[in-house]
């Protein structure tokens, strides 16, 4: 029962929480207004749990009463009924604790729903800085900052104030106190005290010249200044229209506290810069308490040992930089300085998970302090032990120690699970309960969910916890064996070879309880991985072997020595952290080198998650988590099959028909699409063709082609795209991944890129061209990553390509660690084609003619023809079996053209659909087309049996007669948004 409630608990407040996120429910659960009683309700949850926790021990030990007492009790006549008023209490009151959790976790939703971001808007407002940035700002390697900070009496923005102004104005307020001169109005929500947290950005790319900031690196936690804002409201997964990747920033975010995202447009200088004795604003405010003082000084304290790391930063090589960052990320959990290639490395390794501050990090610095202060009192004060036991001085000391250590490291969930779980089961020993560690674990976590809803929402909480039960479970089954398997050795040897072949049998077991131990957190773990990451890197199974132990055993104490030697001696120090550094840019190099081994290269597992298969998963490994022989371990064999059958009969279900799934970029301007045409097997037969019996025929394989185009428009200004190609790649290599595609045919660059063209048009010379040759490089160059990651057998590129050969091999000396993998271009231009051997599809470039010295009509309009229907898909990053069928526009053309005397009837070898995918972005392009095509791109025949579609951008140049002779019925446009030339005829939605 206790874990019947403890998981009922949860479950109700994760599905609070997920109904305030759909867009019906949320009017309905601000009905009622529970932000005001949130600590009331905490309060009442924590009394009900204790009442509960009392009358569920009281039951449990009613069976440990003797025989002749509990033979006197049942003579009783009001047995029967006790117990039944005892049991309907307890049910009452488990369903009080549900209800209230539920209640706990709307009130939660109600208080973020009142200080949110609602709509975009400039604004002026007081800033202060909450802990240290997630980043650092630096131009040269195009760093963003990021950083949480806290507005207040947030003023919309009327006219533009530069950063003079608002030093003005904070010495105006240092001079003058707030009430007295009455400076700022309401805030925007109508609320004077009303506060926001937001996330603050500026990024180099994003920031125009104009922009006037100060030293944002400089900023420290705690520090308060005025600072004119862009606010944008948070976006939910659902809204998110072009989500690459499909994290859920939103749930991210809100896990945080964020209201809303916040780019900076100008700052003044912080009071502590203009008057260092002035008071901050926020040290006048009734609710800085003495706990957000401390928090404020350990925050302090981190930004300057950060700062210490980043000396020298500029003077040392990619490698050694990478090397201070992560020895910093595991002593602090200041990730800032990591770049996402030292991420990537991890990621694809498995071990990520390391560099977080986890658990172990805490009880090791506790352990080691609590035993040196034992130490010091066993010969400074013994005689403390006459009033405190031992073992108490140990547990107050790491009590101290952990939470402590816990703040300064951001109080993570691993961390705080850590520093409450050593406070818990120092109160079971205390009061000496009969309560198992699981049981606190699972209080624990059911508190920090009480006292925060939100950490539902961080991923960190539900991998912490359940490792943690693993392990614990795992212990209490493995350790037992080994000590028998080894006392039966040392029983069976004789006493000459005694002390060796015991060390031997010893270092056995030891390494065949961690690969066991390994084995089994990632089995266990890898369903929720896939769940909360779409992905798992099956090198972290053999990688975790010796990366835990290095991590644990060397690089984290020589890095916590080195932490406790930095406040007496950092010369010592700073000596320390040098030699962990060469240990992490071995390890660097070591996994680097591992993971570009060819054969081992594909490391990732890319399978959707749903409830339905973390429930197979749950009762496979339920023979395991139950007490050993309660149930017969063979009974797993039935879930395991149905499990693997499921997971194979979904990555089979994606290349059962012709499908073009439309992947999302991050940009609005960039397209993606990913043409997956399955290979049917010929029969001898002609009589039993598919069409005709309504069967499908069998699948023999699949063939893929990847078409990519900057629909930007020709010699226009727009805002260059802030994607870099290591993103492009990675969102690409991802999303191929889920649709089970290792191999592409081919790859199609629609768009023209100038960088490669060995001699510019005369066109090209205007200042407006050059300016977008540098954006133009993103393409190729994720071809060339892309390529390194799965073989690619052709590549067709629009325009001229003279300079493709040197751009490859420069960069593959660039990137020495890049397989020598090189791929041939093609030309795109009208008239090239690509046919499958049975003759059931082709391709077939409409337009592109780079004899022309006029780059407008370089781009590669593409024409596909099937013998089957295409389905265009857009791709849900999030559950990609689940896609949805694009929208679509119907084309009505100005003047109805019969389509029976454009197209012929079916016959046999006729193809039966086609898709146009269009890539123009100059209104030449269309305007040639005519003069030099004809409106039947293909030798065969079409069919009217099913509509033509048009997919491509709305910011198109196409025209209605380019549209119409190709008989286009349905119109799918990149962007989601309609194409006005369809508009402009009545075209219905």
């Amino acid at each position: 029962m206790y874990w019947t409630i403890g998981i009922s608990i949860i479950i109700a407040m994760v599905g609070t929480l997920s109904i305030g996120t759909v867009d019906f429910a949320q009017d309905r659960l601000l009905a009622f207004d529970l932000s005001i009683a949130s600590d009331l309700i905490w309060l009442s949850l924590i009394v009900t749990a204790i009442i509960f926790l009392f009358l569920l021990q009281r039951s449990a030990a009613l069976p440990s009463i003797s025989n002749y007492s509990l033979h006197k009790r049942r003579t009783q006549n009001h047995t029967i009924s006790s117990k039944f008023i005892r049991y309907l209490l307890m049910t009452i009151i488990a369903s009080v604790l549900v209800f209230g959790s539920a209640l706990q976790a709307l009130s939660a939703y109600q208080q973020a729903e009142t200080t949110k971001i609602t709509e975009p808007m400039q604004v002026r407002a007081w800033v202060t800085i909450k802990g240290i940035s997630d980043s650092v700002y630096d131009s040269e390697i195009n760093s963003g900052y990021r950083q949480v900070a806290t507005l207040q009496l947030v003023e919309p923005l009327v006219s533009k104030l530069t950063s003079q102004d608002l030093q003005a104005q904070t010495l105006s307020y240092i001079n003058n106190s707030l009430s007295s001169k009455g400076l700022y109005n309401k805030d925007i929500n109508g609320d004077k005290n009303l506060e926001h947290r937001v996330l603050l950005s500026a990024y180099p790319k994003r920031t125009s010249s104009n922009t006037q900031t100060i030293d944002l690196n400089g900023l420290q936690p705690g520090d308060q200044l005025l600072m004119t804002l862009k606010l944008v409201p948070l976006v939910t997964s659902g809204q998110t229209l072009n989500n690459p990747t499909g994290f859920d920033s939103y749930r991210w975010l809100r896990g945080r506290h964020i209201d809303g995202m916040a780019t900076i447009m100008a700052t003044g200088e912080p009071i502590r810069v203009l008057d260092s004795s002035s008071t901050m604003l926020a040290s006048n405010a009734a609710f800085d308490s003495f706990l957000n003082s401390l928090r404020t000084h350990i925050d302090q304290w981190r930004w300057q040992l950060r700062q210490h790391f980043y000396a020298d930063w500029l003077q040392q090589t990619t490698a050694e930089q990478q090397a201070k960052a992560v020895t910093l990320s595991l002593l602090t959990g200041d990730r800032s300085l990591i770049n996402h290639e030292t991420k990537d490395l991890y990621q694809l390794a498995g071990i990520s998970h390391l560099l977080a501050i986890s658990g172990t990090h805490v009880l090791f610095l506790a352990i080691i302090l609590a035993g040196a202060a034992v130490w010091l009192v066993n010969h400074q004060w013994p005689a403390l032990y006459r009033n405190i036991p031992r073992w108490q001085v140990r547990w107050w000391v790491m009590i101290g120690v952990a939470f402590i250590y816990a703040l300064f490291t951001g109080f993570d969930v691993p961390a705080a699970r850590t520093a409450w779980m050593l406070l818990a089961i120092g109160l079971v020993r205390l009061t000496l309960l009969p309560i198992s560690t699981m049981r606190v674990l699972l209080a624990i976590a059911v508190l920090m969910a009480w006292f925060d809803p939100y950490v539902l929402w961080q991923a960190g909480y539900w991998l912490s916890f359940v490792a943690v039960a693993l392990l614990l479970k795992y212990d209490d089954t493995s350790y037992q064996r080994d000590n028998v398997a080894l006392a039966q050795h040392r029983h069976d040897i004789t006493d000459n070879n005694h002390i060796s072949s015991t060390l031997l049998t010893q270092i056995g077991l030891t390494g065949k309880r961690v690969f066991k131990l390994q084995f089994w957190l990632f089995i266990a773990l890898l369903p929720i991985t896939l769940l909360l990451f779409g992905k798992a890197s099956l090198w972290g199974l053999f990688i975790n072997l010796f990366a835990i132990g290095l991590f644990g055993w060397v690089i984290v104490p020589l890095n916590l020595l080195a932490g406790l030697c930095y406040l007496l001696l950092p010369t010592v120090a700073d000596s320390i952290w040098a030699l962990v550094s060469i240990i992490v840019a071995s390890l660097h190099k070591l996994i680097a080198w591992l993971t570009s081994l060819p054969a081992l290269s594909d490391a990732w597992l890319y399978t959707s998650v749903n409830m339905a298969i973390l429930l197979m998963a749950l009762l496979v490994m339920m023979p395991w988590l139950l007490p050993r022989g309660l149930i017969s371990r063979g009974l797993a064999l039935p879930p395991l099959s149905l499990l693997v059958m499921t997971v194979y009969a979904n990555q089979q279900s994606l290349v059962t028909a012709p499908t073009l799934y439309v992947l999302p970029t991050g940009d609005q301007y960039l397209s993606a699409t990913v043409l997956q045409y399955p290979i049917v097997r010929q029969h001898i037969d002609n009589s039993s063709h598919v069409k005709n019996n309504n069967e499908r025929a069998p699948v023999s394989g699949a063939v893929y082609w990847l078409f990519l185009a900057d629909h930007r428009p020709y010699g226009n200004r727009t805002m260059p795209s802030t994607m870099t190609a290591d993103d492009i790649t990675a969102h690409l290599a991802q999303q191929l991944g889920t649709l089970s595609i290792d191999q592409l045919e081919g790859v199609v660059i629609q768009t023209s890129v100038p960088i490669l063209t060995d001699t510019l048009s005369s066109k090209q010379n205007n200042s407006k061209i050059k300016s977008n040759i540098k954006k133009s490089e993103l393409l190729p160059m994720s071809v060339l990553q892309l390529n390194q990651r799965m073989p690619i057998n052709q590549y067709w590129q629009a325009g001229r390509h003279e300079r493709w050969a040197a751009y490859q091999q420069l960069y593959l000396e660039q990137k020495q660690s890049a397989r020598a993998t090189t791929i041939t271009a093609q030309s795109c231009e009208q008239g090239k084609t690509w046919q499958l051997d049975n003759k059931d599809m082709a391709l077939q470039a409409m337009t592109g003619w780079r004899d022309i010295d006029d780059s407008s009509v370089w781009d590669c309009t593409i024409a596909i023809a099937s013998k089957q229907p295409i389905r265009v898909i857009r791709y849900d990053a999030n559950n990609p079996q689940q896609s949805l069928q694009a929208d679509s526009q119907t084309f009505i053309p100005p003047t109805p053209i019969s389509k029976t005397s454009q197209k012929t009837t079916h016959r046999n070898g006729a193809f039966e659909a086609r898709v146009v995918l269009n890539a123009d972005t100059h209104h030449h392009l269309w305007q040639m087309w005519p003069l030099l095509c004809s409106a039947d791109s293909f030798a065969y025949s079409t069919s009217i049996n099913y509509p033509t579609q048009w997919l491509g951008h709305s910011t198109s140049q196409v025209t209605t007669e380019a549209l119409s002779r190709q008989q286009i019925d349905k119109i799918i446009t990149y962007d989601r948004k309609t194409l006005e030339i369809a508009l402009r005829f009545d075209a219905l939605p």
